[in-house]
């Protein structure tokens, strides 16, 4: 009887560390989201204080609301960068129009950055960036 007791336990301990794991999977590695957005090169800084990580902000420029007409609208796409090379890229981009491709989660890692989204490639142009999800092919 001891023995079953123990073994229930075991299980219920198993299902519910299985859970927890899902739970983490979703919320901070699986990709919820892959796309580009352009805009104005805001900012870009080199923060935190036990994981040092890029982050940064492109202003995203849009016309009309549906409240009034011909009106200019604008909006903060805010990021993290995790590699270096493309923070490099972006510090010499600052104050120009570029293209990223980002990835987005549920959740925010202290070593991969403050935000959802992480940028992992930039460009120039619109057209330079192909998503590499063959959904997108």
């Amino acid at each position: 009887m001891a023995n079953t007791g123990k073994a229930v336990g075991f299980f219920i301990t198993l299902i519910v560390l299985a859970i927890l794991a899902g739970f983490l999977y979703f919320k901070f590695w699986w990709v919820f989201s892959d796309g580009t957005k352009t805009g104005e090169l805001n900012s870009l800084t080199y923060t935190g204080y036990v994981w040092k990580t890029y982050e940064g902000e492109i202003i995203l420029t849009g016309y009309g609301s549906k409240n009034s007409q011909g009106t200019v609208q604008s909006k903060n796409f805010k990021f993290s960068v995790k590699d270096r090379e493309v923070a490099q890229q972006l510090t010499n981009l600052t104050g120009s129009k570029v293209t990223v491709h980002y990835k987005e989660y549920k959740g925010a890692l202290p070593w991969r950055g403050y935000e959802k989204a992480v940028v992992d490639k930039v460009s120039l142009e619109p057209g330079d960036i192909t998503l590499e999800d063959p959904f997108f092919l």
